[in-house]
C-alpha cells in the first residue's frame, strides 16, 4: 500500500533549535524530542516532508548549495537513530523581492501553499489527510491554504505566536507532543 498522506515539519524551530540563518552543520541542534517524533510518525505510516523558507538565500548570507549540504547533515543524523525525512523542499525567496528565477512571482515562501502543493504532486498526497507542524503562523496558514490540518508548536517563535492564532488551531509543546497527537488520533 503506498503512503498517501504526510506530516509536513518546519525546520527552524521545529525540528531544531531556532538560529537565525541557519546554513552550516555545526550549528545545527535537534530540539529534545525532534528525532523521536519524526521516527514515530514514519512508524506511523506518513510521509515526513520538511518546508522552510530559507530567505538567507535571496539576502545573499549563504546559497541554495549550503541549504543541501545541511539537509544532507540532519539526513546524516537522523539515520544513526533510525528517523529519516523523505523530502526537503525551500523556498529561497527574500519576503520583500519574492520573484523567482522565471521573473514570476514567488508562489513557494509560507504562508503560501507552494512547497507542500509541489510535495503533494511529488509523492501523490491526499493533503486532506495530512498535516503540518511548525511554530509561526505563517506555517499554519500555509497548512491551510493547502488544504491540510496545521498544528503549533511552543519551540522557537510559537510561544509568541500562538498568541496571533486568529482559527482554533491545536498548539502543543513541542514535536514530540504534536506528533503524539497526530499518532493517538489515528488510532
Amino acid at each position: 500500500m503506498a503512503i498517501n498522506r504526510a506530516v509536513f515539519l518546519d525546520r527552524d524551530g521545529t525540528i531544531n533549535v531556532e538560529c537565525e540563518y541557519l546554513h552550516q552543520p555545526e550549528e545545527f541542534q535537534f530540539i529534545p524530542g525532534a528525532v523521536q517524533a519524526i521516527r514515530l510518525l514514519k512508524e506511523a505510516g506518513y510521509r515526513i516532508i520538511v518546508v522552510t523558507n530559507q530567505s538567507g538565500i535571496a539576502r545573499g548570507y549563504f546559497d541554495e548549495a549550503a541549504v543541501i549540504r545541511l539537509h544532507r547533515y540532519i539526513d546524516g543524523e537522523l539515520s544513526r537513530f533510525g528517523a529519516s525525512i523523505d523530502a526537503f523542499y525551500f523556498c529561497p525567496h527574500h519576503p520583500e523581492y519574492s520573484i523567482d528565477d522565471n521573473g514570476k512571482t514567488c508562489v513557494c515562501r509560507k504562508p503560501l501553499p507552494g512547497m507542500l502543493l509541489k510535495a503533494a504532486a511529488d509523492f501523490s498526497l491526499d493533503l486532506s489527510t495530512s498535516f503540518i507542524i511548525g511554530d509561526k503562523l505563517a506555517d499554519v496558514q500555509a497548512g491551510l491554504n493547502a488544504g491540510c490540518r496545521p498544528l503549533l508548536v511552543r519551540t522557537g517563535y510559537g510561544a509568541q505566536e500562538a498568541t496571533k492564532l486568529p482559527m482554533d488551531v491545536p498548539v502543543y509543546d513541542d514535536l514530540l507532543a504534536a506528533a503524539r497527537a497526530i499518532v493517538d488520533e489515528a488510532e
